[in-house]
């Protein structure tokens, strides 16, 4: 059987704002189907987290914003 690929590092923290675990990027909902998820479908998520990880990071905090 082979591995399930997964973008998690083991830094599993929600941010409250962005709602996305602050290590790989995953919603939830995300986290909680990965295993029932194909190959294709973690693929096509992993290769969204970068960018999604970029733009929760540069969005001022919730008692910033205007």
């Amino acid at each position: 059987m082979s591995a399930v690929s997964t973008p998690c590092i083991k830094v599993c923290v929600i941010d409250a704002a962005s709602k996305l675990c602050e290590g790989c990027g995953r919603t939830l909902a995300e986290i909680a189907q990965w295993g029932g998820l194909s190959e294709t479908e973690r693929r096509a998520i992993m290769a969204a987290l970068p960018e999604r990880l970029r733009k929760a990071s540069s969005e001022p905090p919730r008692h910033a914003r205007a």
